[in-house]
């Protein structure tokens, strides 16, 4: 095996991951702007919608993926070639299982879309052709890819970042020809399945010549899966977590199809891709830590897994603050100047997304060393998140919409990911008091709130309007930025922890 450090790694990932960022940043927002130009507000909420509705057959992954990952640590730690064969020979039967099981119930969902998309304008032709175009893309990891596990465990995502994002590149622009040409929806969705095919062939060579070793027999994988028993446990135990997180994090458009409309579920993406994109501005260095933390907790040094864990919770809320912060003031002008007034949502929604967000964000260093210790056994946790949603959510939209679909998941979210979370890290994992915990907890909400206070205030006397247009917009992007940065930081570095080892590890790098 490679030995190469999980610093190296990371940092590799890391510089992938930004290097592709800045490409697709500019090619999402331009690519954004003509689609819904040429191929209407409808169908992007259509296409929105029916790959959440896949999204959600794919639970019955049943979370084995993380399971594996986290079976395969100590054998990449040790350098087992033989060990890391099987396991993934055993992840590949369960894999095709698993495509099995979601092509059979995929096509029991076919038969319900005339009643599903009675209402829309399109006609059933396209509506099917994108579904099953979409579900192939998705099959495609289940027979074929499943191998690029490995990758992930392995802190070699950029990999696989690498092949995706040039191949996702290709393909966005050929759409982009095709949608201002032709405005052929057919074709769009075509590109879509053609390159899904494209990188699985690339991405499985890629797989060859990094680990020529690796030998994956799937009939190997039947029969000798009674031998690793903790795959399917951990299985069990993500299960719920997983049907949750699917819940909170990847129903949005359906909900919001059900109770509103296909052109909101375009509109509310609109805010969600901007959001999306300014937290991949701080958070793709992250991106390769998962694995990177896995094998830090293999290792049972403790001093050393604390010290990165409050460097990491430091990381987590400098990003959701920053993000928060500069959304809540850019994203309405910059919505303006980039679509249209009549794309604008409501500031109530702008304000229970912008929280959602912050705790998505913040929670980031928790599950990171929970998903390590496989700390899934929770799973009343899951349950009381799912059904707290669900019926905030039922109540709540019916009355007020989209804002409901929102206060239904942050109602969910406070209690389990904010309370219990870290709760059952320290429990279960660190096996240590959490005093420490809360006390940086507070510190870290009151460093943030001080901060935004403090540059809202300033503004004020900004007598730039950021709306009129991109020129002002960026102008106003930059003082706001860095007068929040220096005052958001040093008041980190004092008040926080985590903070000062982390700047010293830094400079310590340079």
């Amino acid at each position: 095996m490679n030995n190469e450090s999980r610093v190296k790694k990371s940092l590799l990932n890391a510089k992938i991951n930004m290097a592709f960022y800045f490409l697709m940043l500019f090619i999402s927002f331009f690519s954004r702007k003509i689609f819904l130009e040429k191929l209407g507000a409808d169908f992007i909420g259509l296409t929105g919608t029916l790959q959440n509705i896949l999204g959600f057959l794919n639970l019955a992954e049943l979370g084995i993926g993380t399971a594996v990952s986290f079976a395969l640590y100590k054998p990449i730690q040790q350098g087992s070639k033989e060990e890391i064969s099987a396991i993934i020979s055993v992840f590949g039967y369960y894999y095709r299982v698993i495509g099995l099981i979601i092509l059979s119930i995929a096509i029991c969902v076919g038969l319900f879309i005339p009643f599903i998309f009675q209402n829309t304008i399109f006609n059933f032709g396209i509506i099917y052709f994108a579904f099953f175009s979409f579900l192939l893309s998705s099959l495609i990891g289940y027979f074929i890819n499943y191998r690029q596990i490995l990758l992930s465990a392995d802190q070699k995502n950029y990999v696989v970042i690498a092949y995706f994002q040039t191949a996702n590149v290709v393909k966005i622009i050929i759409q982009l020809l095709v949608a201002i040409r032709f405005s052929n929806l057919y074709a769009w969705v075509a590109i879509e399945l053609l390159f899904g095919i494209l990188h699985a062939v690339i991405l499985n060579w890629k797989i060859n010549q990094t680990y020529p070793w690796l030998k994956t027999d799937v009939c190997r994988g039947k029969i000798i899966r009674s031998e690793y028993p903790q795959i399917i446990i951990k299985t069990k135990q993500i299960l719920i977590h997983k049907f949750k997180d699917f819940l909170l994090e990847q129903s949005d458009q359906i909900l919001i199809f059900a109770f509103v409309s296909l052109k909101m579920v375009a509109y509310y993406s609109n805010y969600v891709l901007v959001i999306s994109k300014a937290a991949r501005v701080f958070s793709v260095s992250l991106d390769g830590m998962w694995a990177s933390v896995g094998n830090l907790v293999a290792e049972n040094d403790f001093g050393k897994i604390e010290k990165v864990f409050w460097e990491l919770l430091c990381i987590r809320y400098f990003i959701g603050g920053t993000i928060i912060f500069l959304v809540s003031q850019l994203i309405e002008p910059f919505i303006v100047l980039w679509l249209g007034n009549e794309y604008l949502l409501d500031k109530n929604v702008l304000i229970l997304l912008l929280i959602s967000s912050y705790i998505s964000f913040t929670r980031g260093a928790v599950d990171m060393f929970n998903n390590a210790y496989g700390n899934y056994g929770d799973t009343w946790s899951a349950w009381a998140e799912a059904i707290i949603c669900i019926i905030v959510t039922i109540i709540a939209a019916r009355q007020w919409g989209l804002t409901g679909i929102l206060l239904g998941k942050i109602a969910s979210l406070i209690p389990i990911v904010v309370i219990w979370k870290p709760i059952y890290l320290y429990k279960k994992g660190f096996k240590t008091s959490m005093m420490k915990y809360w006390k940086n907890f507070l510190s870290n909400l009151l460093v943030f709130f001080v901060s935004c206070f403090a540059v809202i205030s300033f503004t004020k006397v900004i007598t730039i309007s950021p709306q009129e247009s991109f020129m002002n917009w960026v102008v106003y992007a930059i003082i706001i930025s860095v007068s929040y940065l220096l005052l958001f930081t040093t008041l980190l570095y004092f008040f926080t922890n985590g903070a000062k080892t982390l700047v010293q590890r830094i400079l310590n790098k340079i």
